[in-house]
C-alpha cells in the first residue's frame, strides 16, 4: 500500500513538472444552413466532445463565426480565448486561439490582416476573402516558460495572397519576437505540401509532421469535405514550430474520429504534443 502511495505521489510530481503541451489546429467549418445534415447545429455537440476528449492545451480554430465562438466559449469551460472577426466591427470569421486558462497567462496578443495594410480591415492581393492572423505570447504558469502562438487561415483562391500572406506572417514573427521565444504557427494554409507556400515555410520553420519523434499517426490528409466514404488525402492544415529552438515535437496525428459515419467538421484536426528541451 505504501509503495502504491509513493508511486502515485511521484506520478503527480512528474505530471506537475511536465514540460510538454498539447496543441491542436482545427478548421471548424463555418455555420451555414446549406450544409444540411452536416450543419453546425447537427455536429457542434460531438465537435466539442471530441476536443474535450483530447484535452489540447492550446487550440487554433479557423472559420469561427460569432455564434460559434459563443458556443465554444460556453462549452469549453476550461479555456479562455483570443479572437477577432475578420470583418468590420469584429464580425465574420475569426482565427481564434483557445488556451487552458489555469495553465497559461497571456502576456501579449493581437490580430493583423493578411494584406498590404495589415493594421486595418482589408483584403490583400488576389484573395477572394478577407484573411487574418491572430497571435498570442503565452506564459506557462507551471514551468514559467513563454512562447508565441500564431493561428491563421490563408485564402482558398489566390495563390499570390497565400504566398504574400505567409511572407507577412513570417515577417511579423521576426518583428514581434524580439526576445527570440519559441514559436508555434498553425492553421489552415489551403496549400498542399507541394505548394510553394509550404515549401517556403519549411525553409523557415519545421513541420511538426516531419520532425515528430514518434511516427505520425492517422490519415495523410486533413480536408475531408464531409465525405466519410472516401480516403482523406488532401493535406492543407499544419502545425509548424520554429527551427533550432527549444521545442521538440514528441507526437503528431491527424484525428479522424467520426460518429454515425459523419465527421464533426469538413477538416480533420491536426494534433501535436510538443516539449521544451
Amino acid at each position: 500500500m505504501l509503495k502504491k502511495i509513493i508511486f502515485i505521489a511521484l506520478l503527480f510530481v512528474f505530471k506537475t513538472n511536465a514540460q510538454s503541451f498539447k496543441t491542436m489546429t482545427y478548421n471548424i467549418r463555418l455555420d451555414v444552413t446549406s450544409d444540411g445534415k452536416n450543419s453546425w447545429s447537427n455536429r457542434k455537440d460531438y465537435f466539442v466532445s471530441q476536443v474535450k476528449f483530447y484535452e489540447p492545451d492550446i487550440i487554433g480554430f479557423q472559420e469561427v463565426l460569432p455564434n460559434q465562438l459563443e458556443y465554444l466559449a460556453s462549452s469549453l469551460v476550461d479555456y479562455s480565448y483570443i479572437a477577432k472577426g475578420r470583418e468590420e466591427n469584429g464580425e465574420g470569421e475569426a482565427s481564434a486561439i483557445f488556451y487552458k486558462k489555469d495553465r497559461y497567462r497571456v502576456v501579449d496578443s493581437n490580430t493583423f490582416w493578411l494584406s498590404e495594410t495589415p493594421e486595418v480591415v482589408s483584403k490583400g492581393w488576389d484573395a477572394a476573402c478577407t484573411r487574418v492572423c491572430t497571435y498570442a505570447l503565452l506564459k506557462d504558469n507551471t514551468t514559467g516558460k513563454s512562447f508565441l502562438v500564431f493561428n491563421t487561415h490563408l485564402d482558398h483562391v489566390g495563390q499570390v495572397a497565400r504566398m504574400k500572406g505567409m511572407e507577412l506572417i513570417l515577417s511579423n514573427i521576426e518583428k514581434i519576437n524580439s526576445e527570440k521565444y519559441p514559436v508555434v504557427l498553425m492553421g489552415d494554409f489551403n496549400s498542399t505540401p507541394d505548394n510553394e507556400v509550404v515549401k517556403h515555410l519549411k525553409t523557415k520553420m519545421d513541420d511538426s509532421r516531419s520532425v515528430s519523434i514518434s511516427e505520425p499517426f492517422g490519415p495523410s490528409g486533413t480536408f475531408n469535405k464531409f465525405e466519410h466514404n472516401k480516403s482523406v488525402k488532401n493535406l492543407i492544415d499544419y502545425i509548424f514550430v520554429s527551427k533550432n529552438s527549444t521545442l521538440i515535437v514528441l507526437k503528431y496525428a491527424v484525428l479522424s474520429d467520426s460518429k454515425d459515419l459523419r465527421y464533426p467538421s469538413d477538416h480533420l484536426p491536426v494534433f501535436a504534443e510538443i516539449e521544451f528541451k
